[in-house]
């Protein structure tokens, strides 16, 4: 039998994608790939008149109503109360709850009050991590039953440009020979980037350090992060695109990710893809996705984030050598496949 499935792409749709908006566009075309389901992507018209939360709530169940699907899968929180159908809702991480300060106000109102009624309402609750999946359990007193874990696999397309810093999107400039360290993610308090620069300066390595993201967090607090890191010696490479930031990474001696808080750390699966080491925060979602195969830290330790940039470009080959591995099971096929065992254990 061929599931019919009515998936919200909206996310997908991003041209400037963070990591649901990843999750969304891979896992939709993973599942285009199988010929056991069919998968309509969802989405409010272009000029639609209805307000976002009345198009979740109101405006998609009625046009699912009419298309006869068997379910709807929505990959960002907001499933929408009243459908006609077995709904799906995909949990990345509860950072609305535990860093309210890095969202806007309206944004962290409608994530704590409408993630927390999906996860009650769904018949299925996917989250990509057991991290995750903990945190929802602990915190929602959410049905064990319902919940199910399935990881994210890497995202980003292996490109052709040489390996390195691409003309113009650093303060520094070209590739000037001089090796660099990286950090990837969005300008927010829980990405800790304050104390990464503070360790690297500590550490006294010779590398530059480079930090890719642009803003992400509540209004104008974003600039002043920006402005900080800039004077304790970092360059901030703002938004890349897909191309410029593969070679970034294949360019790079080390990335270093010392979130305080994440759902699941894409960015690792990314580096060890193509051989670069990592070191992280010792947290449980980034132990989870790590397996091994990372230099570890306390990201709250300044010192011990120091010691952990050295370390791990000391054993840089070994770590490379384990990352490579770790990567290798992770693909969006096998997150396409155990989503589809999802949808049928809800399916009519």
């Amino acid at each position: 039998m061929v599931l019919r499935v009515a998936f919200d792409a909206r996310d997908a749709r991003d041209v400037r994608r963070r990591g649901w908006g990843r999750h969304a566009a891979d896992l939709l075309a993973a599942l285009r790939r199988r010929d056991d389901v069919a998968v309509r992507a969802c989405g409010p018209a272009a000029g639609g008149r209805l307000p976002e939360i009345a198009w979740e709530q109101v405006g998609w169940p009625a046009r699912i109503a009419g298309d006869g699907a068997d379910l709807l899968h929505q990959p960002n929180c907001f499933l929408p109360r009243h459908r006609p159908c077995p709904g799906v809702v995909t949990v990345h991480d509860l950072a609305f709850e535990v860093h309210p300060d890095d969202f806007a106000p309206r944004t962290g109102w409608k994530y704590r009050t409408f993630t927390r009624r999906a996860v009650a309402d769904a018949e299925a609750v996917i989250c990509v991590s057991r991290a995750t999946a903990d945190d929802v359990l602990e915190r929602y007193d959410a049905d064990p039953a319902r919940l199910h874990v399935v990881p994210n696999g890497p995202s980003l397309g292996h490109g052709t440009r040489p390996p390195g810093i691409a003309p113009g999107t650093t303060p520094g400039g070209p590739h000037d020979g001089r090796p660099y360290v990286v950090a990837i993610g969005d300008l927010r308090a829980k990405k800790n980037l304050e104390r990464l620069v503070a360790a690297w300066r500590r550490s006294g390595v010779e590398h530059r350090l480079l930090l890719v993201g642009t803003a992400g967090g509540a209004p104008g607090a974003e600039q002043e992060l920006a402005a900080r890191l800039r004077a304790g010696g970092a360059e901030l490479c703002g938004w890349l695109a897909d191309d410029e930031l593969d070679a970034l990474l294949r360019g790079a001696d080390l990335l270093v990710h010392p979130s305080l808080f994440e759902g699941f750390g894409l960015v690792l699966l990314e580096a060890m893809a193509r051989g670069v080491p990592v070191a992280c925060s010792d947290i449980p979602s980034l132990r989870e996705t790590a397996g091994g195969a990372a230099e570890l830290f306390d990201p709250r330790d300044v010192d011990d984030l120091a010691r952990a940039i050295v370390d791990a470009l000391a054993r840089a080959d070994a770590l490379a050598r384990a990352g490579v591995a770790r990567a290798a099971a992770f693909s969006w096929e096998r997150a396409a496949e155990e989503t589809v065992a999802v949808y049928r254990s809800v399916a009519p």
